[in-house]
């Protein structure tokens, strides 16, 4: 079981983090988004696998309660930067993917005809 101090300091440190990947997102800067995602991420395992509130003091739940609504605020901050960016990458692949269908569905019409002619 993890205690207050690792608790909070691991909290403090995603958050910390999760601000960092605003600002990354803010530059479109997606590599770094994404190394810093794992960062958090590996922090957040670790916590799910040992986190407890049973040795927390009121304080020191309400200093972790608002340690995570500020992480969930900055992930909100995150999406709202990479969602379109994801859509036009949806959009670009869906485009290419039916440009491949045509270009497919007309070379088997060329074969055809090529083969009458």
């Amino acid at each position: 079981m993890l205690h207050m101090p690792f608790q909070i300091e691991t909290y403090q440190e995603m958050s910390a983090l999760s601000a960092q990947m605003v600002e990354a997102a803010q530059a479109q800067d997606w590599e770094r988004l994404i190394a810093l995602e794992k960062s958090v991420a590996a922090l957040r395992d670790l916590l799910m696998a040992e986190d407890d509130n049973a040795g927390l003091s009121l304080d020191e739940r309400g200093t972790k309660a608002a340690l995570i609504q500020r992480i969930l605020d900055d992930d909100a901050e995150v999406r709202r930067h990479t969602e379109p960016w994801m859509e036009h990458v949806r959009q670009f692949l869906g485009g290419a993917a039916k440009r491949r269908r045509v270009e497919n569905a007309y070379k088997g019409v060329n074969s055809l005809g090529g083969s009458a002619g």
